[in-house]
């Protein structure tokens, strides 16, 4: 009996299955969503050419597995989508004129806020604008910066309407700076965020879903194919299934769904029950994967054992008394959830290990992948061994660390920098570990990570070299480690007969390119589930 036809067949120089002891093939058929067969010879499947089968012939070009991003921010890329890409600048007076252009068209008393993907030591200035230049772009609208995650500036109209005044208290787990002479600079870190950030104007539906569409896409252009979204408020859930309905997404999601705002037990327990009605979905495009919480805070906020070199009394912040996130995380884990835990500085990461270690205690043989160590930024080798001993997987992030390595010397000094994401010893060490981007501290793309792993670049130099891991173990981190670590590794992280046709062609070979190639190179077709969601061939269907 024949074959049913292919709906595509790709013919490469090689088609790199990572499929433990299989060489490179050289052609690979798809049919629905699914990879139907492969072949050593460019030949060897055109019996399933069929008059509907879409012919791929790339002989210079190769096929890797669709790449995760296991610890990234699809949400904020997707709001960014539409703010001021202050990312372009690069001084502080191209800052505040790409502030002052998106001020003369937006009616007054509305928020304007940044993109959020940019550091400050980048610029000319090396040093965040104030409040008070914000006011020279506008005093009209309040306005809102955004740097990474844990930073925001607001000029004074803003802060009016924050009720933020020299006389606000400093609230747990965050700071209103203040300059020498205590005047208010307008900048927020952590928990102080919240103050403004709760009176932004949220979008309405139709934006939020075609922010969705046009930052999925920019993902699935750099060879993403699914993202683990480490910061989703609850309230989102229901913007990304309606994202998912309109086939607005264009990569896989998997969600934390932020703890960030639940405190006290009657919180949590609040959020788990809004997270209830997804515990069964069952769609291989959008999943609740669990709950995210931080221990201590980032660049300027993680907490150490040793003080941080521009700050000699300071310690950096724990976000949690260790008890209470202990209590947490148990609540998580009871209803049958997963948790990631952001941890930067290592007193933050051994506290976060003792609170793993007390609830491990509470349910002995829970699954690997449960209780998740994101970043593990400054793991001293103590704690990598204790985590390799709990079965604790970890997700690391070189484009953090590349983008804001300037920053990080100056906060923490270039010794402790250099030891940042140990990856080789964490591989060594036998942990399961996994790459994204932390996007928008970071860059996306899938290349862009793997080179950064394999050199150990940074805008500040190379940083501990010796850390660096090979091209074959880069790529693992984002394809099958990453499908491990989701659970998911019957279905993806390697192209085979049966698993989902969730793959990459690359123009040239990413295996053995030359190095440098790789921090720009992307591919020219993104395929997920068997469908292009990203295609930049030549002539081809858009």
């Amino acid at each position: 009996m024949p074959l049913s036809p292919a709906d595509l067949l790709i013919r490469a120089a090689a088609v790199h299955t990572l499929e433990p002891g299989q060489g490179p093939q050289r052609a690979i058929a798809v049919r629905g969503e699914h990879v139907i067969a492969l072949a050593p010879t460019p030949d060897g499947l055109d019996h399933l050419v069929g008059p509907a089968t879409e012919v791929v012939d790339e002989p210079g070009a190769a096929v890797l597995p669709a790449f995760d991003d296991t610890h990234t921010h699809l949400i904020f890329a997707a709001y960014s989508v539409h703010d001021v890409p202050v990312h372009h600048a690069r001084t502080i007076p191209e800052f505040l004129d790409l502030i002052r252009e998106r001020a003369a068209t937006t009616p007054p008393g509305e928020w304007i806020r940044t993109t959020t993907n940019w550091q400050e030591l980048n610029l000319l200035e090396q040093r965040l604008p104030t409040a008070e230049e914000l006011d020279r772009a506008t005093t009209d609208h309040p306005v809102l910066v955004k740097r990474g995650g844990h930073n925001d500036v607001l000029n004074s109209h803003a802060m009016r309407l924050a009720g933020i005044t020299t006389d606000t208290p400093q609230p747990e787990g965050g700071i209103i700076e203040r300059d020498e002479r205590g005047r208010l600079t307008g900048r927020l870190i952590d928990k102080a965020m919240a103050l403004a950030e709760r009176l932004l104007p949220r979008p309405d539906l139709e934006g939020r879903i075609d922010g969705l569409r046009l930052a999925s896409r920019d993902y699935a252009a750099t060879g993403i194919g699914t993202v683990r979204d480490c910061m989703v408020p609850v309230e989102d859930l229901d913007v990304l299934r309606a994202a998912r309905e309109a086939g607005a997404l264009a990569v896989r999601m998997r969600a934390l769904v932020s703890g960030f705002g639940a405190r006290t037990p009657a919180e949590i327990d609040d959020l788990l029950d809004r997270m209830e009605p997804w515990r069964y979905a069952d769609d291989a495009w959008l999943r609740v994967w669990g709950v995210k919480f931080g221990i201590d805070g980032g660049i300027e906020a993680g907490a150490l054992d040793e003080p941080y070199a521009d700050r000699p009394c300071y310690h950096g912040h724990l976000l949690w008394e260790p008890a209470a996130l202990a209590d947490a995380v148990d609540r998580v884990v009871r209803r049958g959830w997963r948790v990631g835990v952001h941890a930067w500085g290592d007193r933050g990461l051994r506290t976060l290990l003792d609170v793993y270690e007390t609830v491990l205690q509470h349910h002995p043989g829970l699954p690997q992948g449960t209780l998740v160590i994101e970043h593990g930024g400054l793991a001293r080798p103590d704690q990598r061994a204790r985590a390799v001993r709990l079965g604790i997987p970890v997700t690391v992030q070189h484009p953090l660390l590349h983008d804001a390595a300037a920053a990080q010397i100056r906060a923490w000094g270039a010794d402790r920098v250099s030891d940042i994401f140990p990856l080789r010893e964490w591989i060594d060490d036998g942990a399961l570990l996994t790459a994204g981007s932390d996007f928008p501290v970071g860059p996306y793309g899938a290349m862009t990570s793997v080179w950064g792993m394999t050199t150990r670049q940074t805008v500040a130099g190379a940083q501990g070299p010796g850390h660096a891991i090979t091209l074959d173990e880069a790529v693992a981190l984002h394809t099958s480690n990453a499908a491990r670590l989701l659970g998911e590794h019957d279905d993806r992280g390697s192209l085979a007969p049966g698993k989902l046709a969730d793959l990459t062609l690359w123009p040239t070979d990413p295996m053995s390119c030359p190095t440098e190639h790789l921090a720009v190179l992307r591919p020219t077709l993104t395929v997920v589930g068997g469908r292009a969601v990203h295609d930049s061939r030549e002539g081809a269907a858009r």
